[in-house]
């Protein structure tokens, strides 16, 4: 179970890095209508969809490399040491 938990957490840090990168786009930047005003608000709103893509893109992606980076270092840190078979010194065959 331990194990499993440790792979759910893993897995789900692309989509939480995507959707906090979202989430701070918005906070970040304001409405349209207090950027440029109520006439031009319209095509602000098409941009402003578009760079919260590319933000949520990047999170994700930065994600995904966390979750590569963590895996891998599990991965590393649990496997089982393989013993070294023992050499026999002075021993002719």
């Amino acid at each position: 179970m331990k194990t499993f938990a440790r792979h759910l957490v893993v897995a789900s840090l692309p989509l939480a890095f995507g959707i906090a990168a979202g989430f701070a786009f918005t906070l970040v930047q304001g409405s349209c209508i207090q950027l440029v005003g109520p006439l031009f608000a319209a095509k602000c709103h098409g941009r402003q969809l578009e760079y919260q893509l590319l933000f949520q893109s990047a999170g994700t992606v930065l994600g995904t490399l966390l979750a590569a980076l963590v895996g891998t270092w599990l991965e590393l840190r649990l496997r089982p040491a393989v013993p070294q078979p023992k050499s026999q010194h002075g021993v002719n065959p």
